[in-house]
């Protein structure tokens, strides 16, 4: 895991704001991801965690603030920040239901090989339409497909909702192995725990704004005076 934060972020939210029409959700928030390092962003449900993935990624244009990719400024959309080694991964399956694994691959416009050398448990998987995988092997596809294309920086948005733990642990390490290979990984993850195992660096988001800041290891060492003060209320408390 990276302690390199000298470089410049490959991601960078400067006081920013978001929201929706009159409501304010984002307040002021500043927070950077490096190349090479996965940072989560914890809160509960409602904290604004997917509102500020959506104003980083271009989906949603920020009220006020700025957002940098690559040393920059950017206002730019969503599909042309994927065109500048952006990629998004959100709660949603986002595959294609009547078509093959494989049809899924190919449409995605990255190596199939490549895909199949992330997650080898798609091969036994390649005839058979994504409709009928389970939700995690559905994310595993959504993820090779991410993966395989090399992103400067992946925004995952709740990769693992819904989905049990050992598969959860397994697209966690996933995408600590693609940080491990130089990409930029803002993790929103419910599994707080989890989260902080695979992470460099996390947020703990309260009411739109960074209530808690600092080393996956430091979090982790007050995990309960964090969930108790932060993540009481949500699903986000440890996995059985």
């Amino acid at each position: 895991m990276t302690n390199d934060t000298d470089r410049t972020p490959v991601l960078e939210a400067r006081q920013m704001c978001a929201g929706y029409g009159a409501v304010e959700v984002v307040k002021d928030l500043d927070l950077v991801v490096h190349s090479g390092e996965v940072v989560a962003l914890l809160g509960v449900n409602g904290a604004g965690k997917t509102t500020i993935v959506r104003a980083l990624s271009g989906q949603l244009k920020p009220s006020g603030g700025e957002v940098w990719l690559k040393g920059r400024p950017t206002t730019a959309p969503l599909h042309k920040r994927v065109r500048d080694g952006m990629r998004l991964i959100t709660e949603d399956r986002s595959v294609f239901m009547g078509l093959t694994t494989a049809e899924n691959l190919r449409l995605g416009g990255q190596s199939r090989d490549a895909c199949l050398e992330l997650f080898p448990e798609l091969e036994r998987l390649l005839h058979r339409r994504a409709g009928l995988l389970s939700g995690g092997e559905q994310q595993m596809l959504t993820l090779a497909r991410a993966l395989a294309a090399q992103p400067t920086v992946l925004l995952a948005d709740e990769l693992s909702l819904g989905l049990a733990p050992l598969i959860c642990v397994r697209l966690l390490a996933a995408l600590r192995a693609a940080a491990d290979r130089g990409a930029g990984v803002l993790l929103v993850e419910q599994r707080a725990r989890d989260a902080l195992q695979v992470a460099d660096r996390a947020y703990v988001i309260s009411n739109g704004q960074v209530a808690v800041s600092g080393s996956a290891s430091e979090l982790a060492g007050r995990i309960e005076e964090i969930e108790s003060t932060y993540l009481a209320s949500s699903e986000l408390i440890a996995s059985p």
